[in-house]
């Protein structure tokens, strides 16, 4: 009861901010328009998800950070009542995720919707997409969490790490794997790019809609040995654990910093 009691607090917080509502609204008008200029039809999606897999990160970690260095002086003040730091932990992140998440689901939601995808997407398309942008949610305001409570007495540093780190993972590490591919192409490279793979988790979501789609053209180096090794079906189940456990790692560690952090 004290976590949700601090979530709806935060979650009345962050509307009296508006700026959740304007994050809402920013994917509507972006999926509106993706859908408008390329159909109902796997590209409209595909569209959709790539600007989900750099979006999303982006603000996830950002805001999970800024977040817990804004809320520092609350923080100090719930601690000197009778509350548990594991209770006043997940009301804190639950208050990032839940508003972060419903403004995706329903920014995104909506024109599906109302265009008729839920009916003309095959395999459940569109399901996956928006449950993809949940994970990274998630994920991602777990990362930024992370880094905020290692480097919680310097701010800069911990928005810094999080910006470079969402840099590296959804810009760069492409380019480093095709580098490494070429300077070492005379040996046998599947086995260490089947982990490099697994260890991006933008890599890991954009093999997990590439697998979906079933579109092997555009799948790229890493995405064509994810194929070769597991196969489509069992590719999307692995992907998606893999994925999961990057949701708890760095929210075990969170929690961990956090129960014995000095405020």
């Amino acid at each position: 009861m004290k976590t949700v009691t601090i979530l709806k607090y935060q979650w009345k917080d962050l509307l009296r901010g508006k700026w959740i509502i304007g994050y809402g609204l920013i994917y509507l008008l972006l999926s509106d328009a993706l859908i408008r200029f390329g159909g109902t039809g796997p590209k409209a999606l595909l569209s959709i998800a790539n600007v989900m897999l750099l979006f999303i990160p982006l603000v996830s970690m950002i805001y999970g950070a800024l977040y817990l260095y804004q809320s520092r002086e609350f923080v100090e003040l719930l601690l000197a009542q009778p509350l548990d730091r594991k209770s006043l932990f997940w009301g804190l992140f639950g208050g990032v995720t839940v508003p972060l998440t419903f403004s995706f689901l329903i920014g995104t939601g909506l024109p599906l919707a109302y265009n008729g995808m839920f009916l003309v997407s095959e395999n459940g398309s569109t399901i996956i997409i928006l449950t993809i942008g949940l994970i990274l949610t998630v994920l991602f305001a777990s990362l930024g969490f992370m880094l905020a409570l290692k480097f919680f007495d310097d701010k800069i540093k911990g928005l810094g790490f999080a910006l470079v780190s969402w840099l590296l993972l959804a810009v760069l590490y492409d380019g480093i794997v095709m580098m490494i591919v070429y300077l070492l192409g005379n040996y046998p490279l599947e086995k260490p790019v089947l982990a490099l793979s697994i260890l991006n988790p933008i890599d890991l979501a954009r093999i997990l809609v590439l697998l979906k789609f079933d579109i092997s053209a555009l799948m790229g180096y890493t995405g064509a040995v994810f194929n070769q090794f597991f196969g489509s079906s069992i590719g999307i189940l692995v992907s998606v654990g893999c994925l999961l456990l990057w949701i708890f790692i760095p929210l075990w560690r969170s929690a961990k910093l956090f129960s014995k952090k000095d405020f």
